[in-house]
């Protein structure tokens, strides 16, 4: 699949705005674990697709360092005020729709070998497995974050020419599918 088709599907998905970075675009900091680690989203251990559970960081942002594209998008929602958590959890929720919208929608074209991350957390289900000691329920469809996999957001996004505050009264999410791109296409 061409970028200029891969931009339009994550677009026709819904997303606000996509686009392709490069490897070399896609700036990392194992840093961002101690946000995590400080249970900021309160999820911490509560969550297999974040950390600790998630794994090693080092680890994580060797992966990501072996794709040579990613499909960086965001989602800008409206809200009420600055004070809408309401308007921000549903914001969330309609990330967690359109993250899996692009995921059915690139699975065929990049295959099972795409790394598919998103914003914030997993949040495919309303209460995690974890929670209940089973196993995760939809281990071909759970996201982790990219903040968890130390991905500097702000960073990556100016480095796509993307805002990463898009005017007040708005939220704005981001996920990202990496892929390795052949060398003839």
């Amino acid at each position: 699949m061409n970028e200029n088709k891969l931009i339009q599907t994550a677009l026709d998905c819904g997303a606000s705005k996509a686009a392709i970075i490069s490897q070399e675009s896609i700036v990392l900091n194992a840093e961002f674990r101690g946000m995590c680690e400080a249970n900021r989203c309160g999820v911490y251990g509560k969550c297999y697709m974040c950390p600790p559970d998630v794994g090693p960081i080092d680890e994580l942002m060797q992966k990501i360092r072996a794709y040579n594209k990613g499909l960086l998008y965001q989602l800008i929602a409206p809200l009420e005020d600055s004070f809408d958590i309401e308007g921000m959890a549903e914001a969330k929720k309609d990330l967690v729709r359109l993250s899996q919208k692009l995921l059915d929608a690139l699975r065929p074209a990049l295959g099972d070998g795409a790394l598919h991350l998103s914003g914030g957390g997993c949040g495919l289900c309303d209460i995690c497995a974890k929670a209940t000691e089973e196993p995760c329920r939809h281990p071909d469809r759970a996201m982790a974050s990219l903040e968890s996999c130390g991905v500097d957001v702000y960073r990556t996004a100016k480095a796509a020419d993307m805002k990463y505050i898009n005017g007040t009264n708005t939220v704005t999410y981001f996920g990202m599918v990496l892929y390795k791109e052949q060398e003839n296409g």
